[in-house]
């Protein structure tokens, strides 16, 4: 058994008494939104610049859309000027 997976063992029980999940599908789940959580600021930023040039978004509606979901995330990132945004991905 992973570490991971000791360190959550109780959630894992809970989705599998609550979903039709099995332990392993549950586990992986888990696994899941622990790393999309454990996402570093930068990393974050970087990962949603690309995916919103892939749908053909600019810079000028990247950023300020970027600086709201920043606001929104569970662990709270913290208040970034559209400057800091841009010398994440920029350098």
């Amino acid at each position: 058994m992973s570490t991971a997976r000791q360190s959550y063992e109780d959630l894992i029980a809970h989705l599998t008494r609550t979903t039709p999940l099995g332990p392993g599908e549950a586990a992986r789940v888990v696994a899941e939104v622990v790393t999309y959580f454990s996402e570093s600021t930068e990393e974050f930023v970087r990962r949603r610049h690309g995916e919103m040039r892939a749908q053909g978004l600019t810079n000028e509606r990247i950023f300020p859309g970027i600086a709201v979901e920043l606001s929104a995330r569970r662990v709270a990132a913290p208040e970034l000027s559209l400057r800091q945004l841009r010398r994440i991905v920029y350098g």
